[in-house]
């Protein structure tokens, strides 16, 4: 049994279905050690000449009668042992997921996806076995077991204890060697972990290799990191199965041994002797007593695969939460979409330097404003706080006058769209990315939303239109396609705060203008966020502030940055040559 805050607990919410379960499964195993004991009397009447055709009869309708029991009651205990392990399994992987999607950014950053899955596939499926067939095995063993030595005991307490010893031994061995298979299992599904990372890594990257013509090398890596696996499978089952042959062989001993001291009690004709029908019987009883002690030892094969798996679940799910609501969180705000940050300095919880350094500016509701900088300038990382995908100090980022710190996770997410870099698919159809932000959305809606992205004809081409479903990551579709339908989607959420983090840079010039001019319609009265690259991306917005090494160097339109920042100027330029290398003109780049 497995026990632990994240386990224990499923057997008290579902210890109704355990206890009913188990008290049919002993009271089953009761009647059925009444079978031996029929067939053992009815083999003595026949010996003996005793029985008349009606007594047989009787006998066999018993037997039956408890067949029909054995099998009702079976099919009871099935239900409720097995169908509370799956409702337990249902409810562990539900519990996973909703801590996983709590878990912080540098969680994802350090755990790989395959590694996760594993805890969802393998990991849990040893849990679910654990609380269904485990518990079964343990509970049938022990009950079995106890009542067929106690009737075997009961026809001779001699034989029952030279039977009874080795079985002991044996079951002393397998507690022991079990510490193995634990540590066997652990390998394995280390092993298992590290293939799934490394195929949907490299299905996600198909493209990346073909281009680089890394197949046969990526074949190569593959089939050592499956022959790993499959290696160390191997040597786990065929430890199991070494085990089980020991048993069997264990098992056959003990039957030679009651056959031959049983047939001696058979031939004595005193007290202590066993008749043909008794010593059938006890053979039928010792054999009975053959699956409680194979299932005691399957048990612990299983509860230490089990463990081990716990271990691995219980670890994630002690990942800490870091973001969340803070204690005193105000409630039931209405939120208009002014931001101010003052003074912001952070730094990411595994990074040893800040990354934003003293940064203070104000965005009034319904500016459209560009956040420019290079490479490595800061500009992900303040979009990340206002998103509140990291902590931060307190009094440093305000919405509406209120810290951003006392205001809850849902309302500040409620309030923004947000248009991510990767510019991340569903696989799922054109329709549900776009209306994602709603459990149903109507067509017209997600039209709607994909012409201000001016995106609607290039869907329209598609055979399918808008119920065409996109491959994983929306492999299906462009670059610039992707970001398009990315903005859609963050469109069809009419958010009060829209945040673009460099979601245009895959589309040529003239479409970035189109989409800008229909957000400039749409987005009146709303606050936009540009984050770009582009000085072209920029340039018609109330207000652009650039970064520089996470620091705040300046801030204004385009005309006044013109007038007032070298870098800005600098950064002009540069852009101008790289249009007029490209066979563009600066009005065009510009």
């Amino acid at each position: 049994m497995l026990f632990g805050k994240h386990f224990f607990k499923y057997y008290l919410k579902y210890w109704i279905y355990f206890l009913s379960g188990i008290l049919i499964l002993i009271t089953v195993d009761w009647f059925q050690l009444d079978i031996p004991k029929i067939i053992g009397e009815l083999v003595d009447d026949l010996r003996l000449g005793s029985t008349d055709t009606k007594s047989m009869y009787r006998s066999i309708g018993r037997i039956a009668v408890l067949a029909l029991g054995i099998t009702i009651g079976r099919f009871i205990w099935r239900y409720t042992i097995f169908g509370a392990s799956r409702k337990i399994e249902s409810d562990i992987r539900y519990e996973m997921f909703v801590h996983a999607t709590k878990l912080p950014q540098q969680y994802y950053s350090q755990k790989k996806v395959g590694g996760l899955m594993a805890h969802f596939i393998n990991d849990l499926q040893a849990l679910r076995m654990v609380y269904g067939p485990g518990i079964l095995m343990l509970a049938d063993g022990l009950a079995l077991g106890t009542l067929a030595i106690y009737r075997m005991a009961n026809l001779n307490g001699t034989m029952t204890l030279f039977a009874g010893i080795p079985m002991f031994i044996l079951m002393i061995a397998m507690i022991l060697i079990m510490q193995r298979v634990r540590l066997l299992f652990k390998l394995r599904q280390e092993s298992f972990e590290d293939l799934s990372d490394f195929t949907q890594e490299n299905f996600s990257g198909i493209t990346v290799i073909k281009a680089f013509v890394r197949e046969i090398k990526e074949s190569m890596l593959f089939q050592r990191k499956n022959r790993d696996l499959y290696d160390k499978t191997m040597k786990f089952v065929k430890y199991l199965i070494f085990i089980e042959i020991a048993i069997s062989i264990a098992i056959n001993l003990v039957v030679l041994l009651i056959l031959f001291y049983g047939s001696y009690l058979v031939l004595r004709t005193d007290a202590t002797g066993l008749t043909p029908g008794q010593l059938t019987e006890y053979i039928a009883y010792f054999f009975m007593l053959i699956w409680p002690t194979m299932a005691i030892a399957r048990f612990l094969g299983i509860h230490s695969q089990a463990k081990a798996s716990a271990t691995r679940i219980a670890k994630m799910l002690d990942e800490d939460i870091i973001v969340e609501d803070h204690p005193d969180v105000l409630r039931n705000v209405d939120l208009t979409g002014k931001i101010e940050v003052r003074n912001l300095t952070f730094k990411y919880p595994d990074g040893e330097s800040d990354v934003l350094k003293d940064v203070s500016f104000t965005i009034e509701k319904g500016e459209m404003v560009g956040i420019l900088g290079r490479t490595g300038s800061g500009k992900s990382s303040l979009v990340d706080l206002l998103l509140r995908t990291y902590n931060l100090d307190c009094e440093q980022v305000f919405i509406d006058g209120i810290d951003i710190m006392k205001l809850p996770i849902k309302s500040v997410r409620d309030l923004i769209g947000y248009v991510p870099q990767d510019n991340f698919l569903f696989s799922d159809t054109i329709a549900s990315n776009i209306g994602l932000s709603f459990e149903r959305m109507h067509i017209e809606e997600v039209k709607r939303a994909s012409k201000l992205a001016d995106v609607y004809d290039n869907i329209n081409e598609f055979k399918e239109k808008f119920d065409t479903i996109l491959g994983e990551r929306g492999v299906t579709v462009s670059g610039g396609q992707k970001q398009r339908i990315s903005i859609a989607r963050a469109l069809a959420k009419d958010p009060e705060i829209l945040i673009l983090d460099d979601s245009v840079s895959a589309v040529d010039t003239e479409t970035e203008d189109a989409i800008i001019t229909n957000l400039s319609d749409v987005r009146r009265g709303k606050t936009t966020i540009f984050i770009a690259h582009r000085i072209s991306t920029v340039k018609k917005m109330d207000k652009i502030i650039l970064l520089e090494k996470g620091r705040l160097v300046a801030i204004g339109n385009h005309k006044e940055l013109m007038k007032t920042s070298e870098l800005y100027r600098s950064m002009v330029k540069r852009q101008e040559l790289e249009n007029i290398v490209e066979g563009g003109s600066t009005d065009e780049g510009l």
